[in-house]
C-alpha cells in the first residue's frame, strides 16, 4: 500500500529537533507527512504540533476547519502543554487531541486515525450517499459523515430524530445499506402511525391460524421477518406505552412468541428508529418509557431541516429535476426563479421543494430556462414577501455563537464573506460558473479568483 500523504505544521518555539523526529516516525507508521505550506487544496487531513496553547493555536485550527470538510489533529507535545484545553481544541475545530509523548505509538494511532477517515471520506463521496442524499453544506456533510461512521463500523441502534421531510427514511435506508454484516437480510420497515392498537400484536410478533376471528392463516410478524436485517420504525413515538413495554423485552432478550403460541422464537436485528417528537420530553410527560428510549437511542443523529442548509436547496432543485427529466439536460433558472426558490419558506423541508420542484416542471415546457411563469399564481410571492428580510433567527443565532465564542468582527465577516463565495460558486454549473458567481456576489471575477487563491491556505 502507498504511503498516506498528510500535511503537518509546527507552531513551537524550537522545531528542528522535534519535528526531525515526529517526521520519522509518521513514515514509519505508513504515512507521508508534508509541510502545510506546501500542501495542495484538496489536502483534506493533517496535524498541528505546538508546545503551547495559544490563540495563534486555536486561529488556525479555525482557518483550516473552516468548511468542516478538513479534519485536523491538534497534538500537544508533552502534557504540561496541553493545560487542560482539549476540549477548547476540539471546540475550534480539531477532530482529535493527542498528547505525542511515545512517539512510535503516537505516529501508529495517527495512522489508524487517518485510515478511519479516509474511509469514511470515501463512502460519504460515493453513489449510495451522493445520488440519494444531496448536499454538500457543511452542516450536511458533517451530519452524514457520522451517520456513515456508525452505519459502516458498529450495528448498534440508532435513533433519527428530525422534522417531517428530513430524510429520515432514506438515511435509514443507507444505513441499512452500509451495515457490513455478512449474509444481512432485508430491510423492513413498520410505520408506528399506522399500527392500529387492536392489531399491533398480529403487526410485530406475527399471528398463529385461528389465533383471533380473522386470523385464517399464520402470518410472520415483523420481528420476524427483521431476522438477520434490519427494522426501521418510524414514527417510533407514536407508539403507546403498554406496547413499548412489549418491543422493550424482544429488544432486550431477541426473543417473542407469536400471537396464539406458546413457541419462542428467535431474532436478531439491527434496530434503526425515527421520530419527529422530542422523545426526552415525551419521557417526562409520561407518553414515553425511558427505558425504552436508552434501548433504542445508542447512537441519537438530528437531522437538520431545510432551513439550516439553504446552500444545498439549488443542488437539491437540480436532482429533483434530473430525476424527473432524466434524458435531458436540467434547465437553467432565470434569477428571479433562484431567488425565489432560495427565499421561499418550506415546513415540509425536502418534501416539499421536492413537490414545488414537481409543480414547476409539470409547466416548464421547452429547452429554455425555468422563468417567473413557471410558477404557480398562488404560489408567486406577494410584493411584502419579495421584499421579506432575508436575515432570520437562524442568521441571528449563527451571529450569537460566533460572538460567544469569542470571534471578533473580522472574524465574522471573513466567514459571512468565504461561505457568499463558496456558495455562490456552488450554486452554479458548468463553464462560466466562477464568472457567473461573482456578477450575483458584485465583485468581478479576478477579485473573487484571488480571493479564493487565499483561502485555499492559512
Amino acid at each position: 500500500m502507498a504511503d498516506i500523504p498528510l500535511w503537518y505544521h509546527f507552531l513551537v518555539k524550537s522545531a528542528t529537533a522535534i519535528s526531525s523526529v515526529a517526521l520519522t516516525n509518521l513514515r514509519s507508521a505508513g504515512l507521508l507527512p508534508i509541510p502545510l505550506s506546501e500542501a495542495t487544496p484538496d489536502s483534506s487531513i493533517g496535524l498541528i504540533f505546538f508546545d503551547t496553547v495559544s490563540e495563534e493555536v486555536f486561529e488556525l485550527l479555525r482557518g483550516l476547519t473552516r468548511n468542516r470538510s478538513t479534519h485536523v489533529l491538534a497534538v500537544a507535545l508533552s502534557r504540561e502543554a496541553l493545560a487542560g484545553s482539549s476540549w477548547q481544541l476540539l471546540q475550534a475545530g480539531a477532530a482529535d487531541v493527542l498528547v505525542w509523548d511515545n512517539p512510535d505509538a503516537m505516529a501508529r494511532v495517527v495512522a489508524t486515525r487517518v485510515q478511519r477517515w479516509l474511509q469514511v471520506d470515501s463512502i460519504l463521496d460515493s453513489p449510495p450517499v451522493k445520488d440519494n442524499l444531496v448536499g454538500d453544506s457543511p452542516v450536511w456533510r458533517a451530519t452524514l459523515r457520522h451517520i456513515v461512521e456508525v452505519a459502516t463500523f458498529s450495528a448498534a441502534p440508532v435513533l433519527l430524530v428530525g422534522e417531517s421531510g428530513t430524510g429520515k427514511e432514506l438515511i435509514a435506508r443507507l444505513i441499512h445499506t452500509l451495515d457490513q454484516r455478512v449474509n444481512k437480510r432485508n430491510l423492513i420497515t413498520v410505520d408506528c402511525s399506522t399500527v392500529m392498537p387492536d392489531l399491533a400484536g398480529s403487526e410485530f410478533f406475527g399471528h398463529e391460524r385461528g389465533a383471533f376471528t380473522s386470523a385464517v392463516a399464520a402470518r410472520e410478524g415483523a420481528f420476524a421477518l427483521a431476522d438477520g436485517g434490519t427494522l426501521f420504525l418510524d414514527e417510533v413515538g407514536e407508539l403507546p406505552p403498554r406496547l413499548q413495554a412489549e418491543l422493550l423485552r424482544v429488544i432486550q432478550e431477541h426473543t417473542f412468541k407469536r400471537v396464539g403460541s406458546n413457541v419462542w422464537q428467535t431474532t436478531n436485528f439491527r434496530l434503526i428508529c425515527a421520530t419527529n417528537r422530542d422523545l426526552m420530553v415525551e419521557s417526562a410527560r409520561g407518553r414515553f418509557r425511558r427505558d425504552f428510549y436508552y434501548r433504542i437511542a445508542a447512537w441519537v443523529f438530528r437531522i437538520p431541516p431545510l432551513r439550516e442548509r439553504v446552500g444545498d436547496i439549488l443542488s437539491l432543485v437540480r436532482h429533483f429535476i434530473r430525476q424527473l427529466r432524466p434524458d435531458d439536460p436540467p434547465p437553467e433558472l432565470d434569477e428571479s426563479v433562484r431567488d425565489y426558490i432560495l427565499r421561499r419558506e418550506y415546513p415540509g423541508n425536502v418534501r416539499d421543494l421536492k413537490q414545488l420542484v414537481t409543480r414547476i416542471m409539470t409547466r416548464h415546457v421547452g429547452p429554455g430556462s425555468i422563468t417567473a411563469g413557471d410558477i404557480a399564481e398562488d404560489e408567486r410571492p406577494s410584493e411584502e414577501q419579495g421584499q421579506k428580510d432575508w436575515r432570520d433567527d437562524f442568521f441571528e443565532n449563527s451571529i450569537k455563537r460566533a460572538l460567544g465564542l469569542g470571534l471578533s468582527l473580522k472574524d465574522i465577516a471573513t466567514a459571512a464573506a468565504d461561505t457568499a463565495i463558496r456558495l455562490a460558486v456552488d450554486s452554479e454549473e458548468g463553464r462560466g460558473r466562477v464568472k457567473r458567481a461573482a456578477q450575483r456576489l458584485g465583485i468581478t471575477e479576478r477579485a473573487l479568483q484571488m480571493h479564493r487563491a487565499s483561502r485555499t491556505r492559512i
